[in-house]
């Protein structure tokens, strides 16, 4: 069967929805689905289901070893970006006193020459002068006016004459950030959190295997036996580490101050709201679309690649 005349209908004088998708460069957009959102239980960082979870004030879920390897690598990067800033300073205080060096040494000889010669001269004129290139009409070094040009000459066109910019290294930032949410994190500031897990299907079906995958488990409230699912709002107690739906931690905990599964006492900042799992839903989820920039068109042969869902 032959392919549709709307989608190869290509003697037009525009550029119809299908050929700017095919033409692959611009910016290009992507609908993202369920399966291309983090869910509730899934740490940030290695996306796979959270192990000794910990959590930050702003709600965000990190799997112990991994917000460990990220501390660790941030910190290893805090001291090369000190270290080349140091070396920078270093090197630019030394340039500094060579400039003064060299500026001491001239003005001396300046006033060699001033004292000891018959006709005092302006040196830094003709220190402008030679510095510019041109030496007056009857000079001998007007004859090659053109090499002290050429060699003088800024071309970024010209690989001998491309003018080389110095890289400066700004003072880094000596914090440690949250991967996630980009604000300022310090590994005191995180505590854990505790899941309650749903048994109810590990008893009522005892043939299966006693090591049950973390892909399988389901957790419930602690207080509603509610189970716990991306659609709801989660709330977690930075006291104890206990999590609950937000509807049972928003209607006893500022009432009893103590928490309802250990009885460990609490206040109103105990209560962090964790980060939702994505649904897939525009009405629920915020960030659903993805976007991408390619420079690369048609010729390149990825004119049909879809942009990386992020």
């Amino acid at each position: 069967m032959p392919q549709r005349h709307s989608k190869n209908n290509n003697d037009l004088a525009y550029f119809t929805y299908d050929e700017k998708k095919k033409l692959g460069y611009g910016t290009q957009r992507e609908r993202l689905g369920k399966d291309s959102i983090k869910p509730f239980d899934a740490c940030s960082l290695c996306l796979k289901p959270f192990i000794d979870p910990m959590c930050c004030h702003k709600g965000h879920v990190f799997c112990k070893e991994c917000i460990l390897e990220c501390f660790l690598a941030q910190k290893k990067d805090i001291q090369r970006r000190v270290a080349a800033h140091t070396s920078q300073k270093k090197q630019d205080k030394d340039e500094e006193e060579e400039r003064l060096m060299l500026q001491k040494a001239r003005e001396l000889d300046d006033f060699d020459q001033q004292n000891h010669s018959a006709m005092p001269r302006n040196s830094e004129k003709n220190h402008n002068q030679d510095k510019s290139g041109f030496h007056g009409a009857n000079s001998v070094k007007a004859t090659s006016f053109e090499e002290e040009a050429l060699r003088t000459m800024k071309a970024f066109w010209l690989p001998s004459a491309t003018p080389a910019a110095s890289v400066r290294v700004d003072a880094p930032e000596t914090h440690t950030v949250c991967p996630e949410g980009k604000e300022k994190l310090k590994l005191k500031n995180l505590f854990a959190i505790r899941f309650t897990e749903d048994n109810s299907e590990e008893e009522e079906n005892k043939t299966k295997s006693a090591s049950s995958s973390s892909y399988d488990k389901a957790y419930i409230c602690p207080s509603c036996k509610v189970t716990l699912t991306n659609t709801m709002s989660l709330v977690a107690l930075s006291s104890c580490g206990h999590v609950f739906c937000k509807k049972c931690g928003e209607k006893f905990m500022p009432v009893d101050k103590v928490c309802l599964v250990c009885d460990k006492p609490c206040k109103d900042r105990n209560l962090v709201g964790l980060k939702k799992g994505g649904t897939g839903f525009a009405e629920h989820d915020d960030h659903l679309e993805a976007k991408e920039y390619k420079h690369l068109g048609s010729g390149s042969g990825l004119g049909l690649v879809r942009p990386v869902k992020t």
